[in-house]
């Protein structure tokens, strides 16, 4: 569906030390039908233009674009003048034969001498025939992308898949490089694909030049890897920039062969040699997301996100992040609130047009020009992210249930830990991402261990960003919980006497454990308040559910003292089980004995009622009632 100039795109291969040549800096084109239902000849499409363009050389020449642009949401008008025009099967469509402008609202301004970027964002909603097959792009240009509106094989109407990125990505010359582009898409179903852009009019889906002369501009040898877009390779000389150009496709399924869209992604790579007394680490952007995060955001509320940046050397600093950022977001200044830690503050309210997957980048650039890894997530606008619900404290222990259903999250590092609550020290930490102790099935989260835990101890557990993901679009992740008062549990010690009486209301939720086989004793590894727990080491379930216990008071009792070395102490455990078989002979008993006597009052009963059936519907009763009448009423005439 998109292009970008052949001349434009062969200036930016070539540049080197200055940018002079060409304005524009790449970009992206995504769409999807604001109603995916099939109704009526024709669908409402929402066509998102994203691009970067040369600072000096955007909008008047000589105007310099600034943060105070953001704010305004200033009108980026570029010169020459340019459209995204149809270039193939243009009888098929309504689409307007002038075009649609490429003139956007500004959403990002970089004055980093490197990277002197204008980026700007622009929705279009067109209207077109549900027999749409066409290829839009720059007018004589290469950078397009096809858009084909028809029934899914599901009976759906398809969505583009979307992705972002930086305009320029800076790398160290000589060092090898694994750089990820990030995919989405509106069909949660779909497979993304990337490959590089080509040239091969007669074969490729669009059937028309993706990328002109900046097809496999990237240094040999590169490798990609399409199901994940994840590039590897070296940028051979400093000073230099390296185009890239991808084209995206989505797939129903794997079984199919050919793509329903494919869209593109530009932008420049540069090549760096570290200068002297520079440090040897480059900055890293180190949340609070983790990288390549899917989070959850509603329409019409203020979002406030945190770039935080960490520097390693004395002396470096940060003097830039640059930014690809969704229409609306505002960037604070860049703050130092401690050594080594570097802040910025984003500020958005999404709008209706911007529902579904936004995508949002940084990299941050210190003071030797050394830049950070690129820093990307994904804004699922319109929908939650899976979060745990804070429950009531019952008999010192808490376990909350998922807001909706959650799944293994597909990022690593997102670890689910228990800690002392005394002590802060942690116990355990299990990966999310992998770990077949955390087993994720509809709201709950079931973590089996094979703790053995400290009576009288208390623990809280703590989540990391992303520990479970929704289930739609690119699965939105939860929130990190790291407030040691959310998920606490005690552990009961059975030396220690209990002399109070309480009352407790009952919450929706409670902590509850599965309970290993054994002939001898309990399950001593359970975490539930008032289970035993001994040194045997077993396996241990906790998950969340949904209950409605009853409202219960705790006894007043005195608790044994006893002397020298106790081995094991055990209690009586009743489970519903347990009740359901002690309560299996009484009841038997019970109902044989309401049974007999309830037999003779049955057949009384039944006696009446069919006496008094025939009485009423006896012949000779009814023969003398009618004689009755009459006599009646010859009396009554006299």
């Amino acid at each position: 569906m998109k292009q970008v100039l052949n001349r434009v795109l062969s200036i930016l291969f070539t540049l080197c030390y200055v940018l002079d040549g060409s304005h524009f800096r790449g970009g992206i084109i995504s769409w999807h039908p604001l109603n995916n239902t099939l109704t009526g000849s024709t669908t409402q499409i929402l066509l998102h233009q994203r691009y970067f363009w040369f600072r000096m050389y955007a909008n008047f020449y000589g105007y310099l674009c600034s943060e105070q642009d953001v704010v305004l949401g200033t009108l980026i008008n570029i010169i020459p003048a340019a459209t995204l025009m149809c270039l193939k099967n243009c009888t098929s469509s309504t689409y307007p034969s002038s075009g649609v402008t490429v003139n956007m609202i500004t959403s990002d301004c970089d004055a980093n001498p490197i990277i002197e970027s204008w980026g700007g964002e622009l929705y279009t909603t067109l209207t077109l025939p549900m027999t749409t097959s066409i290829t839009i792009g720059y007018s004589s240009s290469a950078w397009l992308t096809t858009l084909y509106i028809a029934p899914r094989p599901d009976g759906y109407i398809n969505s583009s898949p979307v992705t972002t990125t930086l305009p320029v990505v800076m790398y160290q010359r000589a060092i090898p490089v694994v750089h990820i582009v990030q995919m989405a898409d509106n069909d949660a179903t779909d497979v993304l694909q990337c490959r590089w852009s080509n040239n091969q009019t007669t074969t490729n889906y669009n059937q028309v030049s993706e990328c002109g002369d900046v097809c496999k501009a990237m240094p040999n040898p590169t490798g990609l890897t399409g199901s994940n877009c994840t590039s590897t390779f070296t940028l051979p000389v400093a000073n230099k920039y390296y185009a890239c150009a991808l084209q995206i496709e989505d797939y129903y399924d794997a079984s199919h062969l050919l793509p329903m869209s494919s869209v593109p992604i530009q932008f420049l790579f540069y090549a760096y040699s570290i200068s002297a007394g520079a440090c040897a680490t480059a900055p890293s952007i180190i949340g609070v997301r983790p990288n390549r995060a899917c989070i959850g955001v509603p329409i019409s509320v203020q979002l406030n996100e945190t770039v935080e940046i960490q520097t390693y050397c004395p002396g470096q600093t940060i003097i830039d992040l640059v930014t690809s950022s969704p229409y609306g977001m505002l960037h604070s200044n860049i703050s130092n609130p401690s050594p080594g830690l570097w802040i910025m503050t984003l500020t958005w309210t999404p709008v209706s047009y911007q529902l579904g997957p936004q995508g949002f980048c940084a990299g941050a650039i210190d003071n030797s020009s050394l830049q950070s890894a690129p820093w990307c997530i994904t804004y699922l606008v319109g929908y939650d992210s899976p979060n745990l619900i804070r429950p009531t404290l019952v008999q010192g222990s808490a376990s909350p249930i998922a807001t909706s259903a959650v799944g293994r999250p597909t990022l690593n590092n997102t670890n689910i830990c228990f800690h002392y609550d005394t002590t802060n020290a942690t116990v355990f930490c299990y990966d999310a991402g992998y770990s077949p102790n955390v087993i994720y099935t509809g709201y709950t989260i079931v973590i089996v261990t094979t703790i053995t835990w400290t009576p009288g101890q208390s623990y809280y557990v703590t989540l990391g960003d992303g520990f479970a993901s929704g289930s739609v679009f690119c699965h939105a992740e939860s929130l990190a919980i790291t407030d040691k008062t959310f998920w606490r549990f005690d552990i009961w010690n059975p030396a220690l006497s209990s002399t109070t009486t309480t009352t407790t209301t009952p919450p929706t939720t409670h902590t509850v454990t599965s309970l290993g086989t054994t002939t001898t004793s309990i399950n001593t590894a359970c975490t539930t308040s008032g289970i035993v727990v001994t040194s045997t080491n077993a396996s241990t379930t906790t998950s969340t559910v949904t209950t409605t216990p009853p409202t219960t008071v705790g006894p007043t009792t005195a608790g044994p003292t006893t002397t020298g070395v106790t081995t094991e102490s055990t209690i009586p455990v009743f489970y519903p089980l347990d009740f359901e078989n002690a309560c299996k002979q009484p009841v038997a008993i019970m109902s044989a004995v309401l049974m007999v006597a309830f037999m003779p009052v049955h057949a009384l009963a039944m006696y009446a009622a069919f006496t008094k059936f025939s009485n009423t519907f006896k012949p000779s009763n009814t023969a003398a009632k009618t004689r009755h009448q009459r006599r009646m009423k010859n009396i009554l005439r006299r």
